[in-house]
């Protein structure tokens, strides 16, 4: 008997979280490491782990993810993201509880360019007037 698989890709600045979820015991694996050595943050974990408390699915299912690029905030914010839209294939009428909670919408900021003739995307070379 094969096991339900849901396969979503989650994003956030740079990071991109491919998220494999399968039902089962609560087995999270991020980057073939166990979560809790992945994300040493509290913040974090609790983060990565709103999509389930808020379905009250958090031992259902088993959580695989490979995330890659960006820092270790934005791809806790991927793999929410990822988690996310897996929950939603897996039950359609959680999608107004995660839409919500706003865990859906793909947060589009990203980091502005620098621009020539400036030290940075905004700031200017100290002005002299004389």
């Amino acid at each position: 008997m094969s096991v339900k698989q849901y396969q979503v890709t989650g994003k956030r600045k740079t990071a991109i979280a491919r998220v494999r979820m399968e039902e089962g015991d609560g087995q999270f694996i991020v980057n073939k490491r166990n979560f809790d050595d992945y994300f040493t943050r509290a913040t974090l974990k609790k983060l990565v782990h709103q999509p389930l408390d808020i379905t009250e699915k958090r031992d259902k299912f088993n959580i695989y993810v490979n995330v890659k690029g960006g820092g270790i905030s934005g791809q806790a914010d991927a793999i929410k993201h990822g988690i996310s839209k897996a929950l939603v294939q897996y039950d359609e009428e959680l999608k107004p509880i995660l839409r919500k909670a706003g865990f859906l919408t793909r947060d589009a900021r990203e980091k502005e360019r620098k621009k020539y003739g400036q030290p940075g995307a905004r700031k200017r070379f100290q002005y002299s007037k004389r």
